[in-house]
This record gives C-alpha cells, structure tokens and sequence, in this order.
C-alpha cells in the first residue's frame, strides 16, 4: 500500500532565497493541542496496528498541529525548537501512537540536524520547506543495509551513487526504512563511483522512477511504521541533491556519541508508550472487581505497589530525559555525549520494565488482544533496537569512564 494522498501535491517551485525568520510559510508550533494530538492518533492506533497501513490520519493531525516542522531553525522561518519541547513532542506523540510518533521523530530529526549544523543545498532546503507549509512532507534516512547492517556498528555502504551527465544515478539496497511507503525524501547512504571514492547522502524524490518497496516489514511492534526495506534501481537525482560528502574512510562513518539531540526525545517517545500502557493499567485496576474480593483491584496491596514502581520507573526516566534535555538546550556543555548516551539506555529498559510489569499483574487479559496493553508490549519491545544499541552505547559509556581514570593517573590525581 502507497500513500499518494502525502506525496501528490504539485511541487512547489523552489524559492531563489530561503524563508525568513518568522516566515508565515511554515503551520505554527501548537504545543498546548498536544493532549488532543496524542487522542487523535491515539484513536486509530489500534486499527492501525491490525492492518499494518500507513498511518496517514496521523501524520495529518501532526502536520496540522505544526508538530512535523518544530524543529526547523528559525533562520529558515520555523520554530526551532530545543530538545526538551522536542522530547515533549514525541513522548506525547508516542503516548498516541508509537508507529506514527517514529514516522514523524525521523523528519523532526533530520529538521533538527540542519538546524544545529546546515549542509543541505540551500534550494533543495528551501524546496522542502515550501512543501511542508502546504501538505506533510516526511523525510528519512535509508543508511541500513543487509549485509552492513545497522552502521552504528561501523562500515561504509555498498550502494552505490554513480556519476551521469545530470547529476548521479543510485543503486543499491537499504532495510528498516521507517515510513517508506510515505516519505517525501530517502536520504540515501551511498558511496560514490569515483575515482578516489567519497560517502555521501544523497536526497531522493519518493516518486522517483527506479525506486521498489519490497514491503517485508511485519514486526512484532510498530507494525503501522511502514519500516519496509527499499532497492534503489538506477534511481536519477540532479546534482544539487548530494546532501552532504565526506572523504572515504572513518571520517565518514557514523559517530554514535554525537547524537544527544537525537536520543533523548527517541528515548521519550517509549516513555510515551509506557505512560500509555500506565493509563490502561490504572483504568484495569479501578474497573476490575473479582466476585470473591467485592472491591477494585486498586484497592489491594499488590496493585497499589505495582502501581508505585511503574510510576518510579517512568516518572525517574523522565526525570534523565528532561533534565539532560534542558542541559543541552542551554548549551553550557556539561553534559556529555556519553550522559545522553546512558539516558537512553536506562529510560529504555525503566519503559521496557514499567511495561512488562502492567503486564504480569492482569495476567490474561493484557495478553489478549481486545486490550491495548497487549498492543503497547509489542511496541515496547522495540525501544532497544534503536541505533545505537544497549551494548553499543555501553561500550562508549565504558571507555570513556577507563578513558578518564587512565587520564588522572597521568595527571597525578
């Protein structure tokens, strides 16, 4: 299934000049319709689930709310915002529905990494952004592939970006490409043809000819984000489309340490999912009574506790995320990579926990598939397999911490 009713607008043409500062082009930023939002997406959530389909309704109610264009720096006429709003954003979208929220997290990203270090072509970037003040433009990364895997663990792509007359032409094969059937843009991860090679991304249309969706994803969680794997036949992009290029070699590789605008709202937006499972579970408990006991189960000393540690659980994960999210939005630079890092690891497994304990305390009913809880378990499940993983991000985590006891001994201290 395609969603054309995203990509068939007449494309804009593109300004000679990007928009300026507080631009009326882009939807203002509507934070106080976040509860609404997180009810709108939260109501189709389910069928979504059961068909696997593009979430188009969601990522409607996004765009209307603003929400899909926050992060745009406001020297391109947005509103740019910081981490922590952005962490907001997506704890409320997930809350909603997780499949939409990840849909939408992927052009919030890319939003936010030109905002903090600008390398798209000002044209291409300006092109965008006429669009999305006028219909939901999504934007994604297509970098996995099936024999590199994810490069968060190193390595350099076997696509390939081959040199024409008009610019390049792309083939190769990409996995996990969230929102495929949707996206606006594939930012493809590829290594030119060159004579001395270079590793670039490289802006593809989502109509360009050549392009085939193999449609393998069927997940257990996150069944709506359309992570479908995507092969690149001979697809033609302009030359203004390379993105960004760097030298062949390690310089190009993926630096996992410098995301910390990127892993603190990822790792909120499953702290939506686990306030979501959270609210299920709480309604369970007062609506809930056995015949032999004649009182809500939220009455007894065993869901009361349980009810304690989800609560420590979540309400601690926020805590990291929020405050380290404002650390960074205030841009003292205390806060290292590796604090973001170890956030996300640890917001992931409270969530995962705070989840998997909902569920052993309604034992079957959270399994049966009637009740959403059953739905955020599955999602839940897929908050580790984010780049970069648990055992990944610990590894940078652990040198860094032998890194900086080897220094003061040095050092004498």
């Amino acid at each position: 299934m395609t969603a054309p009713n995203l990509r068939t607008a007449p494309p804009a043409t593109p300004p000679t000049t990007l928009p300026t500062p507080l631009s009326p082009a882009l939807r203002p930023v509507a934070l106080d319709r976040l509860p609404d939002v997180t009810r709108q997406l939260a109501r189709h959530a389910g069928e979504y689930d059961r068909t696997g389909a593009f979430p188009a309704e969601g990522i409607r109610a996004v765009h209307e709310a603003g929400l899909l264009t926050a992060t745009v720096a406001p020297r391109y006429g947005g509103a740019g915002l910081g981490v922590e709003d952005t962490a907001r954003i997506f704890a409320a979208l997930g809350e909603g529905d997780p499949a939409t929220a990840l849909i939408a997290a992927m052009t919030l990203n890319a939003h936010t990494v030109q905002a903090r270090r600008p390398h798209w072509p000002e044209e291409l970037y300006a092109r965008v952004l006429a669009d999305s003040a006028e219909r939901p433009v999504l934007l994604n990364n297509a970098r996995v592939e099936p024999d590199l895997g994810s490069p968060a663990r190193g390595g350099l792509p076997a696509t390939t970006a081959r040199r024409t007359a008009g610019g390049w032409a792309i083939s190769g094969a990409k996995r996990f490409v969230t929102g495929a059937e949707g996206l606006s843009w594939y930012l493809v991860w590829a290594t030119t043809d060159e004579p001395e090679p270079r590793v670039g991304t490289f802006a593809v249309p989502g109509d360009a000819p050549g392009i085939e969706i193999t449609h393998r994803w069927n997940h257990l969680g996150l069944r709506a984000s359309g992570s479908h794997d995507i092969a690149f036949h001979e697809v033609a992009v302009p030359a203004g489309n390379l993105v960004s290029v760097a030298a062949h070699g390690p310089a190009a590789e993926q630096d996992n340490r410098a995301g910390a605008p990127l892993h603190l709202p990822l790792a909120a937006l499953y702290l939506g999912v686990g306030r979501a499972a959270q609210r299920y579970f709480h309604r369970f408990a007062h609506e809930r009574v056995p015949a032999n006991l004649g009182r809500p189960v939220a009455t007894t000393e065993r869901f009361r506790q349980a009810a304690g540690e989800i609560e420590v659980l979540l309400g601690s994960a926020e805590q990291l995320v929020y405050g380290g999210a404002r650390r960074v939005d205030l841009g003292d630079g205390t806060y290292a990579p590796e604090q973001a890092l170890g956030t996300k690891v640890l917001a992931t497994r409270h969530a995962t926990t705070a989840v998997g304990t909902a569920l052993r305390l309604l034992g079957n009913p959270g399994l049966t598939r009637d009740n959403p809880l059953e739905r955020h378990f599955r999602d839940i499940q897929c908050a580790p397999v984010h780049a970069p993983q648990e055992d990944t991000a610990l590894l940078a985590i652990g040198a860094s911490a032998l890194g900086a006891w080897a220094r003061s001994k040095r050092e004498g201290s």
